[in-house]
């Protein structure tokens, strides 16, 4: 007996729907060549992407003391606004799973922890803006992932009891909050994540190679009637 796709599913942003590394490096990059710097590989990069933007910073500029690094974080996050949406773009395989969802009638959106300011320009240049059903940004509430609030507050604005709706992320933080919200889970394997982490230990309920893995109804968590 085959099993319908969820009634609505969320997803984090950065490292899950979209490939946005490349962006972060082009601004990482001029803060770089600001201080005299070789450019930054995007492979050196990459694996700090969904760790936010302290993150990326410290990968940047290991030998920078805490206190400085610190405020440059709003000048990264300018420089990320000058570059945001020119490099980037969805995974692949990201297209055919939402479609796959919307003709299934499923409902989708997005959690994340980049600023709403930030990730409510890239809708529209994605076409997404009239598909997410809601958006919530790190700081549209007052606490954010692995905080299970955003998820709860997404369910509600989409009709939908947690239970029933699936959270897809790329970092522990995003199955940390999706186990607290009561949803099931889906761990993004494509996504960014440093070699250290072990995204087995981290307990989602299934875990997807590929974001085209989704196109069939038997790859996501059954949800609780």
């Amino acid at each position: 007996m085959s099993r319908p796709f969820p009634r609505a599913v969320l997803f984090d942003l950065d490292g899950t729907l979209l490939d946005s590394a490349p962006d972060m490096l082009a601004a990482i990059n001029t803060m770089r060549a600001d201080r005299g710097g070789e450019p930054m590989l995007l492979a050196e990069l990459r694996p700090h992407v969904s760790k936010g933007a302290r993150a990326m910073v410290q990968a940047a500029f290991p030998d920078i003391d805490e206190a400085t690094r610190e405020g440059w974080i709003p000048v990264f996050l300018d420089r990320y606004r000058s570059e945001l949406g020119r490099h980037c773009g969805p995974f692949e395989g990201v297209e055919a799973m939402l479609a796959s969802l919307e003709a299934a009638g499923s409902v989708w959106g997005i959690v994340t922890n980049k600023p709403e300011s930030l990730a409510a320009p890239l809708l529209p240049m994605l076409g997404w803006q009239d598909r997410c059903k809601v958006l919530i940004g790190g700081d549209s509430l007052p606490a954010r992932k692995p905080d299970p609030l955003p998820l709860r507050v997404a369910a509600e604005r989409i009709g939908v009891d947690p239970s029933q709706c699936i959270y897809v992320g790329d970092d522990e933080r995003d199955i940390v909050a999706a186990r607290a919200a009561g949803m099931p889970s889906v761990v993004a394997l494509w996504g960014y994540r440093l070699s250290e982490d072990d995204p087995f230990a981290w307990q989602g309920d299934v875990l997807v190679d590929q974001p085209a893995d989704l196109c069939n109804a038997m790859a996501w968590p059954h949800c609780n009637d």
